[in-house]
């Protein structure tokens, strides 16, 4: 990673971001699709940065838009995803791909602006906002996730609040919800913070509390529809047997024989909560 947010410490660690040649990812991509393969996900630790290293003025759309051309029944998914490389041209070739999921996770970590820049995220909470309502408009119905630290180092409530408006806002999904926590050796960790624990516990239930109304609302919306899912496994649920995941990676218990396990198929859902989805195959 080349970005060095001020919390982590993924870049001293790991070093610099370094980019697989793209015939290599298109070659490894190819045969997994031919063995079999249904869902695939492009892991970076910034993929949207992908070929910047490279000197073939070939970027991540370019890479998705090429893999979209292979032949097959299959998804792909990708992260991470950081916002200050995050272009309208990505959200394009996603829109127009049919194997790319309508899935993005896109980590915003702070709706303060003094907060982001003392993250070191290099971009605002309103371009942050343009690019989500960008995405949304050009894939409707798109599953959108991202990651949120609450308590940064100085936050105060209200920086913390504007946090929870932009939540609010937005209309995630589902969350990856953290109260910070200091990592030896980065920036962050030698900063002042005077809040308490206690404190950022209150923010933190204010946000896991608003996000899980609104994860209840937006799952509550599939009942009576029908679904195209990938049926991934067996759970623990003597009623709903069966785990599958729809495309924009919406967890779905259900009714169906264990043969559906590895194929997609066309679920009726018929009731859900906070974290997923029940239907039976059709």
């Amino acid at each position: 990673c080349n970005n060095f947010c001020s919390y982590c410490i993924v870049p001293y660690v790991r070093g610099r971001e370094r980019s697989r040649d793209p015939q290599a990812v298109l070659a490894e991509v190819r045969q997994l699709v031919e063995a079999g393969y249904k869902d695939i996900t492009l892991l970076g630790q910034n993929v949207n940065s992908y070929g910047n290293d490279l000197d073939l003025d070939y970027h991540f759309p370019d890479l998705l838009a090429d893999i979209d051309r292979i032949p097959g029944e299959y998804l792909i998914r990708f992260m991470s995803s950081h916002p200050k490389d995050a272009t309208p041209r990505l959200f394009d070739v996603m829109a127009a791909s049919s194997h790319v999921a309508k899935q993005l996770h896109l980590p915003f970590q702070s709706g303060n602006d003094r907060v982001l820049k003392e993250m070191n995220r290099r971009y605002t909470r309103q371009q942050y906002l343009d690019l989500v309502n960008y995405a949304k408009r050009v894939m409707p119905g798109l599953v959108l996730t991202s990651d949120v630290i609450i308590g940064f180092p100085g936050e105060t409530e209200a920086e913390a609040m504007d946090t929870v408006s932009l939540v609010e806002e937005v209309g995630f999904d589902a969350l990856f919800t953290f109260i910070y926590s200091p990592r030896p050796g980065t920036k962050a960790a030698a900063m002042p913070d005077p809040a308490t624990r206690a404190e950022k516990q209150k923010w933190f239930d204010k946000l896991l509390e608003v996000q899980n109304n609104m994860s209840a609302k937006l799952h509550a919306a599939y009942v009576g529809k029908t679904v195209r899912v990938l049926v991934d496994g067996e759970s623990d649920d003597p009623e709903y047997p069966l785990t599958s995941r729809t495309e924009g990676n919406r967890l779905v218990r259900l009714k169906g024989d264990k043969a559906l396990i590895g194929q997609f198929a066309d679920v009726a859902v018929t009731g859900s909560n906070t974290w997923a989805l029940y239907g039976e195959a059709v």
